[in-house]
Parts: C-alpha cells; sequence; structure tokens
C-alpha cells in the first residue's frame, strides 16, 4: 500500500517580507519534516513574497530578493520534498509558480495557466500564463500541482489528471468572501469526482489592506468525499496521511472549523483584518468615536476582540444635540469592555467655527452645511489624539452610508481603516446580535441591548433620524445589494416590487458619491462586491 504524508502550512505570510517569509518557510519545512514526519510539504500561493504584491512585482530589486531566498530555501530540502509559492522569471516573462525543491536543489516548477483577472484580482498585470501541466514522483506516488485559479477550471484538473496523477495540491491565496465556501466546495468535490484524484486544497490565512484570507483549507477524496475544512482565520500546521491505492486521507493534525454561521464567520473576518492592518503598518492601538450609535458599538466591540480593551482608546464627543442616551449608552459599552473612555464637548469648536463663518454665513438659512461642519469638529480633535499620543484612528461608517453618501469627508470619515466599510446597515445589527450571543450564559452583552433598538441617528440636528433622509434600511439595503452587489439594473430591481422612484433616487446617490469613496478609508472585503479595489467605477461618469 502506497502512502504518503503531507504537511500543509496554513498561514500567514507578509506582503514584501520575502525575508521573514523565507525565515518562516524554512523553519516550517524543519517542523514538517522533524515534527511531523512528512515527506512532502507545501506551503500557499507566492507564500515567499505574500500575496497579493502588486506592483512590487514591478522592482527588479525585488524579484531578485525571491530568487535569492529561493536558492537559499533549497538548501534545506533535505529528507523532504519542498513544494514553495513564488514569482518566477523566465526569458524575461514573469510567472506565478510553485517550486519543488528536493536533495538541496530546485527539482521544478509549476506555472499557473489561469490567472484571474477579475474582482480584486489582477494578474494579468503582471504575470504570463503557464500552459504545462506539472507531476512529481513522491514515495511512489504521482502527485500533480495547480495554483488556486487553476482548479477551478476543468480542463486544467483534467489535463494534470490526464497526466497519471492520484493526488492534487492546490495552493491558494483565496480571499474570504460570504457564501463563497459552499460554491468551492461543490466545485472541489466535482473534481475529485469527475477525475478521480484526491485534493488537498491549501490557502493562507491573514490580512492584506482590504483583503482578508480566511484559511479554511480542504480535503477531499477521489470519490468526492469532503472532510471538514481546517479552522478559518488560524495559523495552523496541518498533517494528514494519503492513502494512493483508495485515494483517501487519514487526517492527523486537522484543527476542524465548527462554526459556519454567516454572521460568525464575517466577524471573526473583520477582526483578523483589523489585528492584521494595525500590526502590519506599525501602530499597537486604535482610538474611535464613540457616539452610543450601532455602528460604533459594532466597530469598539471588533477593536478590542481584535486588539485587548488595554490597546483601545474610546473618545465621547457630545454636541448641543447628542441626547443623554447616547452619551450613557456609550459609557455602559466602554465599562462593559473595559475600555478607556474620554469626553470631549464640541460645543466651543463648533461655535468657534460658526463665529469664524457668520459674516459669511449672515443671511443664508442654516442646512447640512452646519451639520457638515459638527462632524468635521469631531474630525480634527480624533485626528489631534492620534497625532499626539500614537494609535490609529478607525472610522465607524457602514457600507450602506458610503453607498449613498451619508457620511462626511473629512469629518466622521477621517481615520486610517474603516472595519464596517463592507457591510451593509442590516449586516451591522446581525453581527451586533451575533457578538452579543457569544457571551456566557447569564452574562450581559457587550453591546447595550438599546443601542441595537433605538432608530439610528447622526444627531446633528434636533430630534434627527436616518430614516428622515433615507429609505427604511431593509429597504435601503435590498435595492443596495441588487445594484451595487449583483450589478442589477434598475428596470430589474423595480421589477422585483421597489417603488421606481426610489430606486432611481439610490441609484443617484451611489453615483453622486463615487468621489467620496475614493477617498475613504481602506476596510475588510467581506461580500462578493466591496468597494475599492474590487468595484472601481469613474468619479465623472453619466452613466445612470
Amino acid at each position: 500500500m502506497s502512502k504518503l504524508r503531507v504537511a500543509l502550512a496554513q498561514c500567514a505570510f507578509r506582503v514584501g517580507d520575502v525575508a521573514g517569509n523565507a525565515r518562516l518557510i524554512a523553519d516550517g519545512i524543519v517542523h514538517a519534516r522533524d515534527a511531523l514526519g512528512a515527506e512532502l510539504v507545501l506551503f500557499p500561493e507566492l507564500s515567499l513574497c505574500g500575496y497579493p504584491p502588486e506592483d512590487l512585482l514591478l522592482r527588479p530589486s525585488f524579484l531578485a530578493a525571491c530568487d535569492a531566498a529561493l536558492d537559499e530555501l533549497a538548501l534545506h530540502s533535505t529528507g523532504i520534498v519542498v513544494v514553495v509559492g513564488h514569482p518566477l522569471r523566465v526569458d524575461g516573462a514573469l510567472f506565478n509558480a510553485l517550486s519543488v525543491l528536493r536533495d538541496g536543489r530546485v527539482a521544478a516548477s509549476y506555472r499557473k495557466q489561469v490567472l484571474p483577472n477579475y474582482a480584486v484580482f489582477d494578474e494579468h498585470r503582471y504575470f504570463v500564463c503557464g500552459d504545462t501541466p506539472l507531476l512529481i514522483d513522491i514515495a511512489g506516488v504521482s502527485v500533480g500541482l495547480l495554483i488556486c485559479e487553476d482548479v477551478w477550471h476543468t480542463d486544467r484538473v483534467r489535463a494534470t489528471a490526464h497526466q497519471g496523477a492520484a493526488l492534487l495540491l492546490v495552493a491558494n491565496a483565496s480571499p474570504f468572501e460570504r457564501d463563497k465556501h459552499a460554491e468551492r466546495d461543490t466545485m472541489m468535490r466535482q473534481r475529485a469526482s469527475e477525475t478521480g484524484c484526491a485534493i488537498a486544497y491549501l490557502n493562507r490565512v491573514g490580512g492584506q489592506d482590504e483583503l482578508v484570507f480566511d484559511g479554511s483549507s480542504l480535503l477531499v477524496d477521489a470519490d468526492g468525499t469532503l472532510h471538514p475544512p481546517a479552522r478559518a482565520f488560524e495559523t495552523a500546521w496541518l498533517s494528514v496521511d494519503f492513502d494512493a491505492d483508495a485515494r483517501r486521507f487519514n487526517p492527523r493534525l486537522w484543527p476542524a472549523e465548527t462554526e459556519r454561521d454567516d454572521s460568525a464567520l464575517a466577524y471573526r473576518a473583520i477582526v483578523c483584518g483589523l489585528r492584521d492592518y494595525v500590526h502590519h503598518n506599525g501602530f499597537t492601538d486604535v482610538l474611535l468615536g464613540l457616539s452610543g450609535g450601532v455602528d460604533s458599538a459594532l466597530t469598539l466591540a471588533l477593536a478590542v476582540d481584535a486588539l485587548g480593551a488595554q490597546h483601545v482608546t474610546a473618545v465621547r464627543l457630545p454636541s448641543r444635540y447628542t441626547a443623554d442616551l447616547s452619551n450613557d449608552l456609550a459609557a455602559q459599552q466602554a465599562q462593559r469592555l473595559g475600555v478607556r473612555l474620554h469626553t470631549l464637548p464640541i460645543g466651543a469648536a463648533f461655535d468657534g467655527l460658526l463665529d469664524i463663518l457668520a459674516p459669511l454665513f449672515a443671511d443664508v438659512a442654516p442646512d447640512q452645511t452646519e451639520e457638515n461642519l459638527q462632524s468635521r469638529c469631531r474630525g480634527a480633535l480624533l485626528m489631534a489624539l492620534a497625532n499626539k499620543f500614537g494609535g490609529l484612528l478607525i472610522t465607524t461608517g457602514n457600507k450602506s452610508e458610503y453607498a449613498v453618501g451619508y457620511a462626511t469627508i473629512y469629518g466622521d470619515m477621517c481615520g486610517g481603516y474603516a472595519p464596517l466599510k463592507d457591510l451593509y446597515k442590516t449586516d451591522v445589527y446581525a453581527l451586533c446580535r451575533y457578538r452579543n450571543a457569544q457571551v456566557g450564559e447569564g452574562e450581559t452583552g457587550v453591546i447595550p441591548q438599546a443601542v441595537i433598538d433605538r432608530p439610528p441617528s447622526a444627531e446633528l440636528r434636533e430630534n434627527q433620524t436616518d430614516q428622515d433622509s433615507l429609505p427604511p434600511y431593509e429597504v435601503l439595503d435590498a435595492i443596495l445589494r441588487a445594484w451595487v452587489d449583483q450589478e442589477q439594473s434598475r428596470d430589474e430591481i423595480v421589477a422585483t416590487g421597489f417603488d421606481r422612484e426610489t430606486v432611481d433616487r439610490i441609484v443617484r446617490l451611489v453615483a453622486i458619491s463615487e468621489w467620496k469613496r475614493r477617498q475613504s478609508a481602506p476596510g475588510p472585503k467581506v461580500s462578493r462586491r466591496a468597494f475599492g479595489r474590487e468595484r472601481r467605477y469613474p468619479i465623472s461618469n453619466a452613466w445612470r
């Protein structure tokens, strides 16, 4: 009976940190060989340089560093076969590659055949497509290599299977997206069943700017049996025994995911993305404005879960329009989470700016200008605290607000990272309920229930609520999901039962708010169609 022990590195590899990634890989080779007893170890797509490296790939010095690091890593490949992802230069062309390191040298390289160029992916900008399958023999087992997008294309998988592969290893850097797991699982079962090959699917973990990689690595036996995915958003060394005769896996070290709830995975994705963004950019602490509303409440909970209460500072910034209940609820949540809370009333700053502007505003009725000025007072004070004491200011706006421009540029949009940027308002409520459900029996939720129950308001004028200016969020979000995420036309949306005038208004607001979004802070992608690098519409745009 032919058996092969395989180690899989479900790890985080930082973009640009070639030396650090090489050390992690070198240490991993030793761990896989000596501690796990593996004959083969697989690392994720472009693990040597991190994914996505973007225009770093246009720098010759960066590619030279990757080349040198790969040659050095090859020297560690004694007693084990190593498969590592890296950029490969051949005769002036650049490939997204997996190289096989064995017996102290680079023995072979596989070049990714299908380069994604949609959504967040832009690989045609950098790479050339490969066109040849690669099989390697390890202890009598024929192993085929694929990279990420390749496995989604039947012809590429079948071509490798027809070469005689019993096992397919797929190295991935696949970002998290809600609802993608079910689609991926179905596809993987199909690929295994139609080719008769077992498949080991390895994905990296960690946050990189707006992307979050969830891991969730998979095993599929040749008959299509799907093993439970590895724990999402957690670094893990995975180990399996592969029975080449039966073409099935026996997991040895495989911490399995137990949560498949949509809100649970989205919450953990944002925590992961926030933590890594803060740390990778040299910060330890964050601060945010805590208003007593639902958005800032969820943002505070996420920040504490990502960084620890000792690294989070909350600031109340009340105005003449701030309700006592708002101040009280902010204080309650800060106390429940053990977070420092400061209070900086903005009245004096607001009045001072109005005094300065009075000669020019004297004959003009108050309007949104004065409302936005309050938000900009808050933004200026929060940025001052960040400058003076260090730490990253995080913003609290959600996708619904960013979509229709219900946010103040240089005001509540100030900050370096926007954790809720890809959550519609209805998603925010769902994640609040999820987080409160995670406390122990008899314990109080970390987000006061009154925060969730009260009507949302910017509190920039007397008795203001969001629904003074916007449709109910259930209606607004449904229209936005159809227009933004699903790219339906106005006629298609109206045909599902929505009022045409409302749809036309929302579509117009989305279009005229593009300039604001272009200046907004990055935030973690969790949906099918996130603002930012995934949805790139022109600012000057006549199409409606």
